[in-house]
């Protein structure tokens, strides 16, 4: 059983950085394509950044940065120069791993962490 597990919430004041993390456990994941979104409240999840090892397809907003670590399965988000409008929950989603020697698409989500940019 893979999980996802993300970072705690947070409040940050304007102008600040942060980073979100999201653990994979359960299984070792060798993770070929992660991204990370955003929803707020009464709006569509939006797409922050990705990285897609099988096809290159790799994005991020400006200030925004994604990046991997295979050694514990880990994904992070760096976030900086917060502004209010950032307020928002970030998920964490897994979509391609590595698995007995071929691509395997997956739909693997964080639980989603509360970032609330504010003075």
């Amino acid at each position: 059983q893979v999980q996802l597990v993300q970072s705690e919430g947070s409040l940050v004041q304007p102008g600040e950085s942060l980073r979100l993390s999201c653990a994979g456990s359960g299984v070792n994941l060798a993770i070929y394509g992660v991204a990370w979104y955003r929803q707020i409240p009464g709006e569509e999840r939006e797409l922050i950044a990705q990285i897609n090892s099988h096809d290159k397809q790799n994005y991020a907003k400006s200030r925004f940065s994604i990046s991997t670590n295979s050694a514990n399965d880990t994904v992070y988000l760096q976030m900086n120069s917060l502004e209010p409008e950032d307020t928002a929950v970030y998920y964490c989603h897994v979509f391609n791993v590595w698995h007995n020697g071929a691509l395997e698409r997956t739909d693997y989500w964080g639980q989603g962490t509360h970032v609330t940019v504010s003075l």
